[in-house]
């Protein structure tokens, strides 16, 4: 599209045969594109297809476009903190997808939990294990870290190095900053209301110890309502995290604003415009992939 009208200036199908059947699918939704940072080159996930589309176009007259065969069902993902590679879900597969964004291809295709579900995952140095990128899952109370540093940790490098275990399933969003040393887990999708409506965080530096759960719904103040606590989102310093507080459309709802460092509650807000909130994205961070 043209960037400033939204003028379409090429349409492209997605439609094809399945990575794992070899069916032709009439109608595979893209569940997310990224734009790779140094040419000129979008990633696109191909939901019921599984595979990645990685589409050149410096020249839309004569698009190029690869097709790189990973797992359905594709999902969403994020970068791991050098911006090389992109790190998709294939949720109904129970994997991650690798792609080098430098040499086109599949770097990996790695086991994980039950329905991965990483949002754009979070990237943050293990202690042990060294640079790792961190998804949680839907079907279950895991968070798998998987190593991210070919050079400097090759034994450690596109496996799953360390798993933790978090308050339940239904975890939808994963969330840590560069000057962060907090882990924070959502699970806005848990049966359990005590669950769906508070947040895990873990310490980085000392992944050993039991995460804290913070009381999110409650700090609120809301009244009645779902109040599913959901995608915590830094503010460009990282000394702020920010918490969708999500109920129905005809209840209150809310965002809760917590001290990175302390942990506290700093401030909630209220508006009538508020309805159903879920993602919410800072601007710098979403621009430089920092998460």
């Amino acid at each position: 599209m043209r960037g400033d009208t939204l003028e379409p200036l090429r349409i492209q199908a997605t439609r094809g045969m399945t990575v794992d059947t070899q069916e032709f699918h009439p109608e595979p939704r893209v569940a997310s594109i990224v734009a790779v940072h140094d040419k000129p080159q979008f990633i696109v996930n191909v939901k019921e297809t599984g595979k990645v589309m990685l589409v050149d176009y410096t020249d839309l007259k004569n698009l190029k476009t690869t097709e790189v065969n990973a797992a359905r069902f594709l999902h969403d993902g994020g970068w791991d903190s050098t911006t090389r590679y992109f790190l998709g879900a294939a949720n109904e597969s129970n994997k991650s997808a690798v792609i080098d964004s430098k040499k086109d291809k599949l770097e990996a295709l790695i086991d994980v939990g039950r329905i991965p579900h990483p949002g754009r995952g979070a990237n943050f140095v293990d202690p042990k294990f060294g640079p790792v990128w961190a998804t949680g899952h839907l079907g279950d109370e895991t968070i798998s870290l998987i190593g991210t540093d070919p050079k400097g940790h090759p034994k450690n490098a596109w496996k799953v190095v360390r798993t933790l275990e978090a308050q339940g399933g239904g975890n939808l969003f994963i969330k840590t900053h560069p000057k962060s040393r907090n882990l924070w887990v959502d699970t806005p999708l848990n049966p359990d209301a005590k669950i769906a409506q508070s947040i895990a965080v873990f310490d980085i530096n000392n992944l050993d110890k039991p995460f804290e759960v913070l009381p999110i719904a409650e700090w609120a103040g809301v009244g009645e309502g779902a109040k599913r606590i959901t995608q915590p989102e830094y503010n460009k310093a990282g000394d702020e995290v920010w918490f969708s507080v999500w109920s129905a459309k005809n209840q209150q709802s809310a965002i809760v604003v917590v001290d990175d460092k302390t942990r506290k509650l700093k401030a909630v807000i209220k508006d009538p415009k508020l309805i159903t909130p879920t993602g919410k994205f800072n601007v710098y961070n979403t621009q430089h992939d920092i998460y």
